[in-house]
């Protein structure tokens, strides 16, 4: 039996993902950006999670959440180590080695731990929306009105809390619906990172309009990398130096690049991990290929060159 000639035809076909988004582009072809300073942005990106004890598994449960029979103190209790030891800590890094970050905040979060809160604005640090809780979760499936709503709750409740409305958006585990770059754009966001297909930002074409994508790799987060692979913190922060060192050969002939790391106040803060991350943080900044930048920042100086 053979199959008709229509079966093999596909009339969305095109050269890369089969949308109207944004083209296809080598990262080698592209015009070179440049950096204030440096050849390697540094995005720190720090995730400030509330979980609920009850999962709500709309439209699917969250990485890290409670996984044992209800009330599952032994998750609960470590995501909240997260927050009154881990978030301090690593506040305490970054200002030794005198660099910014990026928190990625739940909006429950904020209003939870409005001390906290007010330190990493003090601090001079950036805020990303990072939906309500970790039940706020997206993907095709969730009502368009609910995730508007999912995510202009997010939005407003941050502004409340922060006095400023975050002009970026990090999904829970990176998923969106079809729907999610046309909604983020709707509700004014400059840029997302939850698209990881490329190292350096580049710009989303929505009916709603122009949207940045600031790629926030997985693999070489600490909860990939220590959490999932059980891989110690040492061999983590050897993998970042490998990661600077050969974007900051690439960018010797090809324009400068981007090295984002996400981290986790209840893996890498721990007491047994924070001195690597610290470590790594203090080393790298003094680097002069270094450039410790903000997310908003990266796409601000990015959206300047053309991107």
């Amino acid at each position: 039996m053979t199959l008709p000639q229509s079966y093999l035809e596909y009339p969305r076909r095109q050269r890369g993902m089969d949308h109207d988004l944004y083209p296809w582009s080598n990262i080698f072809d592209r015009p070179p950006l440049t950096w204030p300073q440096g050849k390697v942005a540094v995005a720190v990106v720090i995730s400030c999670e509330f979980f609920p004890l009850t999962p709500s598994d709309t439209p699917f449960r969250a990485p890290g959440h409670m996984q044992t029979a209800f009330p599952d103190y032994r998750h609960f209790t470590a995501r909240d180590y997260g927050s009154r030891l881990g978030v301090p800590r690593l506040l305490e890094a970054l200002a030794k080695a005198g660099v910014p970050a990026s928190f990625a905040m739940n909006s429950a979060w904020a209003t939870r731990f409005p001390t906290l809160t007010a330190q990493i604005l003090k601090a001079g640090h950036d805020i990303i929306a990072h939906s309500t809780d970790m039940n706020g979760t997206i993907a095709t499936g969730l009502a368009e009105a609910d995730e508007r709503a999912l995510i202009h709750q997010s939005l407003t409740t941050l502004e409340a809390a922060t006095g400023r409305r975050p002009k970026g958006w990090l999904s829970i585990a990176r998923s969106q619906s079809f729907n999610t770059p046309r909604l983020l754009a709707e509700a004014g966001l400059d840029y997302c990172l939850d698209w990881v297909n490329d190292e350096l930002p580049y710009r989303q074409h929505t009916p709603a309009g122009p949207l940045i994508n600031l790629p926030l790799n997985h693999e070489l987060s600490d909860r990939q990398v220590i959490g999932t692979c059980q891989q110690s913190a040492a061999s983590y922060t050897t993998q970042l130096e490998d990661a600077f060192n050969w974007l900051a050969t690439e960018a010797q002939t090809s324009g400068a690049r981007m090295l984002p790391v996400h981290l986790t106040p209840y893996i890498s803060a721990l007491p047994y991990r924070i001195d690597a991350v610290a470590n790594w943080l203090e080393t790298t900044a003094q680097n002069p290929d270094a450039w410790f930048t903000t997310t908003t920042q990266l796409v601000d100086t990015a959206k300047a060159q053309g991107v």
